[in-house]
């Protein structure tokens, strides 16, 4: 039996308080009906005794005290899912938006998921391929891994995930493939030129794509990462599909949270995100993994907009100790034209060692890898040499990395927006940009390969 409820004593912003409840569990959905008729969906976020608050999803606007009655359903937030889903584009809240009608939902799954145990995980160990030399070579991305995305205001993250949506793929032929793509707080022509950019490459087929642009409701925002990561759960553990999940702007859902909280009253922690910021977001990056006896993987690549350019601040601070590496965008970089901006020093992939080099990649990636690590790292120093005793006064040597560090971002880090890159692509190039530095100078990488692989005439000079 649905009792009604109609005791509501206060409203604020999108939360109503409901008075005399009895039974109202914590996240429980609940059907909010208007004097109008109007209907609207809310889930309960606090239940004390007989009291409970309501988070409203289309907002607290036009709800008056009289003649609003609430009835619980005595469930949580699902998601209806379906192999129907990729290649259609859905709400925040989960709901189609593509006019292609409902899915017939072969399952319903609580939003919130089941957290892995940590015993059935499956160590990460082989790569997703995404097209771009210093992501693959650098900080590649494996199957199972969380490897965020930092970014700033005005940045090009929006093409770069674009262009990993259009290009990424893994190893095997015979492997099953699939993205979901969460956008949060897009702004309009934002959500358009992913839509645009997915159709016109033909790669919707294989997204299932949420969408919850700036104006729509904050607590919208809030279910999108979740409706998407369950989504992936389902294709990844259900069908055994290889799921990459690409979610941005995350830093939009954190200020969600942060005027969420607010509005309940919470006490605030660092700049005024709440105290819990670090364990929700855990709740969704601790999503991605692999499971023993399952085929599939969810893999996430979260892109954050750093306020201010702050690597400090909160919400690229705690994902950092939560996910395993960063790519980090950098701002000199992109004001100088270079596509992807990606700072090959800062950036790290912890899970990289264990998928890459014989029998995963190619048996010279991790040398390489190393050794342009290593060499461009040694750029920065000539450089800031250069910058106080002028580069006419360097050594050869230094002149030479100088030299090498100009190639390396023009030809290496540097690459179309529609330029897909094969791996042995990436480490061919890698090869061609060492061969111009002495012999002498690669010592990270074994004389056998060295043998193999070293130009010299492509050098300029004999070592």
């Amino acid at each position: 039996m649905r009792i009604e409820y109609t005791g509501v004593t206060e409203i604020n912003g999108p939360l109503l308080t409901l008075e005399g409840v009895r039974g109202a569990a914590y996240d429980e959905m609940a059907e909010i009906a208007l004097p109008n008729g109007e209907k609207r969906a809310g889930r309960v976020i606090m239940a004390e005794g007989d009291r409970a608050v309501l988070q409203v999803f289309e907002g607290g606007k036009g709800i008056a005290l009289e003649g609003v009655s609430v009835t619980f359903q005595g469930r949580p937030m699902e998601l209806s899912l379906s192999r129907e889903m990729l290649g259609r584009v859905f709400s925040g809240a989960g709901r189609p938006i593509d006019g292609l009608g409902e899915i017939y939902p072969e399952e319903k799954r609580d939003i919130n998921g089941m957290p892995m145990n940590p015993v059935a995980r499956e160590y990460p160990r082989n790569c997703i391929y995404t097209g771009v030399s210093a992501i693959d070579c650098m900080a590649t991305l494996i199957r199972g891994q969380k490897l965020p995305i930092f970014s700033g205001a005005g940045m090009s993250h929006n093409q770069l995930a674009a262009q990993i949506v259009r290009q990424a793929k893994v190893g095997g032929q015979d492997e099953k493939f699939g993205i979901v793509f969460a956008g949060m707080g897009l702004k309009k022509d934002a959500a358009d030129f992913f839509k645009k950019d997915f159709e016109d490459s033909s790669a919707l087929q294989r997204v299932v794509m949420f969408i919850n642009e700036a104006s729509d409701p904050i607590i919208e925002r809030i279910l999108t990462p979740r409706c998407a990561l369950t989504a992936a759960e389902y294709l990844a553990f259900t069908y055994g599909m290889h799921i990459l999940v690409i979610m941005t702007d995350m830093t939009a859902y954190c200020e969600a949270l942060r005027e969420f909280s607010s509005s309940k009253n919470e006490i605030p922690s660092r700049k005024g995100y709440p105290s819990y910021l670090y364990s929700d977001l855990a709740s969704l990056y601790e999503r991605a993994g692999m499971l023993e006896g399952k085929p599939g993987s969810v893999t996430q690549a979260p892109i954050l907009t750093m306020p201010n350019d702050d690597i400090t601040h909160p919400i690229p601070d705690l994902t950092g100790y939560i996910t395993e590496g960063q790519i980090v965008l950098n701002r000199d970089m992109d004001q100088k034209g270079l596509y992807p901006p990606i700072g090959v020093l800062p950036s790290l992939s912890r899970l990289m060692k264990d998928g890459i080099g014989k029998g995963y990649t190619r048996e010279d990636h991790p040398a390489v890898s190393t050794q342009l690590f290593a060499c461009y790292s040694r750029v920065q120093d000539a450089r800031s040499l250069a910058s106080v005793i002028g580069e006419e006064e360097l050594s050869e040597v230094d002149k030479m990395y100088i030299a090498f560090g100009q190639r390396f971002e023009q030809e290496f880090i540097q690459q179309g927006r529609a330029e897909n890159r094969t791996l042995d692509q990436t480490l061919e190039l890698g090869w061609r940009l060492l061969s111009g530095l002495p012999r002498s100078e690669l010592d990270r990488i074994p004389a056998k390969m060295l043998d193999e692989h070293y130009a010299p005439q492509a050098a300029g000079s004999e070592d």
